[in-house]
């Protein structure tokens, strides 16, 4: 009875706690501006299955992305056991669907044993590739500090809890093949090999200790993992399917018209509008032209920052970071997870109007950043599950131009030039075809 009132107050505790973390996430995703993604709902579902489900693209990296199937595919199956494990938790039950499924249930169980293997040998690969073999885009300046803790401790998490599966059945396995049991093997494909091999000598009592540690093991570690996840880029496991399926569906460099540009060309364009009358954004407050903050950037914008994992697809494509320029697709999204969680913890703790006087642009990221960008689109073709830096990059732009009439001298002379001859070069429009008079 005790072990099922601790196992209850662990279950809501953990799921409680969870649901928390994740209304706050929820919350400031909310904060970003409004934009339309409900359309074709049958190519978003597609899209869903194809990469965030079926792991469509990252296999234009056939390793990593091998080893990473079977992480997220001993993820996925894995929960299967955790129902037996909560029922058995409840009810004071051990191994309860064993004797219903029969033959079955060792299938099962055996296919999770196996899956949770690769899993942990693909878990010892990763640590060593950001350990040991120092991979470069795994390693580069944004990840110092606790972005590399995070992913360590988190394949430690993994390894502990794969460690308490087979400590749990190889314990349950070494238990029925003692003489005074009696009882027939469960046949689980690994640990009827190694808990004999490992536990093999021990009375029944102590495999029943380690039974237990086992099993206790691996549910604080899932509710531990589960809780850990809103604090760590490995929010994506959730996120990387409500992410996918809000895709932006257009081809890739179409941009996007600016709502608050064009709600000032209709004003300019009614003569019996007034413009004081009516807030750009039809709400009270007059819209900016452009990002400042996060706030001013749209949720979907704010989804794609929770929702990376800090990979460095992005990164190691893009062409202004392999050239040395200071940009770096990845950063812009961890900058912009950073400014958000701290902005939602202030209007939580002081108000939605309090102001810390800090930005998304300039205290985080550098106009030295947002003007390396090429628009070249290779940091979006290249994220796993769909997130869009180039969207980000392109409004902060848009608020240094539009708002504070700043950029680099190269586009003042082109711009110049645009909106004096039509064209980007220095002479007459009328001049435009002269080069076809040419010998």
């Amino acid at each position: 009875m005790i072990s099922i009132i601790l196992f209850a107050l662990l279950l809501i505790g953990g799921i409680g706690l969870f649901s928390f973390n994740v209304l706050k996430v929820r919350n400031n995703i909310l904060l970003g501006r409004s934009t339309e993604r409900s359309d074709n709902s049958s190519e978003r579902w597609k899209t869903m299955l194809l990469v965030a489900f079926g792991q469509q693209k990252m296999f234009s990296r056939p390793l990593p992305a091998l080893l990473h199937l079977a992480i997220y595919a001993a993820f996925v199956i894995t929960q299967i056991e955790l129902i037996e494990i909560f029922i058995d938790g409840l009810t004071g039950s051990h191994r309860i669907f064993h004797e219903a499924l029969g033959g079955f249930y060792t299938f099962v169980i055996s296919f999770i044993e196996i899956l949770s293997l690769l899993a942990l040998i693909a878990t010892v690969a990763f640590l060593a590739r950001r350990n040991m073999l120092k991979l470069p885009r795994l390693n580069m300046k944004e990840l110092a500090g606790w972005p590399k803790q995070d992913a360590n401790l988190i394949l430690i998490m993994e390894i502990v809890l794969v460690c308490c599966i087979f400590t749990m059945n190889g314990a349950d396995e070494a238990w029925l093949n003692l003489a005074e049991n009696g009882s027939k093997s469960y046949g689980f494909a690994i640990s009827s090999l190694i808990g004999p091999a490992i536990f093999g000598g021990m009375d029944a009592h102590s495999l029943h200790l380690l039974e237990q540690i086992g099993w206790w093991g691996h549910i604080i570690m899932v509710f531990a993992f589960l809780n850990y996840l809103p604090y760590s880029k490995h929010f994506h496991i959730l996120l990387a399917f409500p992410n996918t399926y809000y895709s932006n569906l257009e081809p890739k460099g179409k941009f996007t018209n600016m709502e608050s540009v064009t709600n000032e060309v209709k004003l300019m364009l009614d003569p019996t509008a007034d413009p004081f009358a009516v807030p750009a954004d039809g709400g009270g407050e007059q819209m900016r032209f452009g990002a400042k903050d996060v706030t001013d950037l749209t949720w979907k914008n704010l989804l794609d920052a929770y929702t990376c994992t800090e990979c460095g697809r992005c990164t190691s494509s893009c062409p202004a970071n392999i050239t040395g320029k200071k940009l770096s697709p990845r950063k812009i999204m961890m900058d912009t997870r950073d400014r958000l969680t701290e902005v939602g913890d202030n209007i939580r703790k002081h108000g939605k109007d309090y102001s810390d006087g800090k930005s998304l642009l300039g205290d985080y990221i550098s106009e030295e950043e947002i003007w390396a960008c090429t628009s070249c689109n290779a940091c979006v073709q290249e994220c796993p599950v769909n997130i869009d830096p180039l969207s980000i990059i392109v409004d902060l732009r848009r608020f240094l131009v539009m708002e504070e009439s700043k950029m680099p001298t190269e586009l003042t002379g082109m711009l110049t030039n645009i909106e004096n001859n039509g064209a980007p070069w220095q002479f007459s429009p009328n001049d435009r075809l002269n080069w076809a008079n040419e010998d």
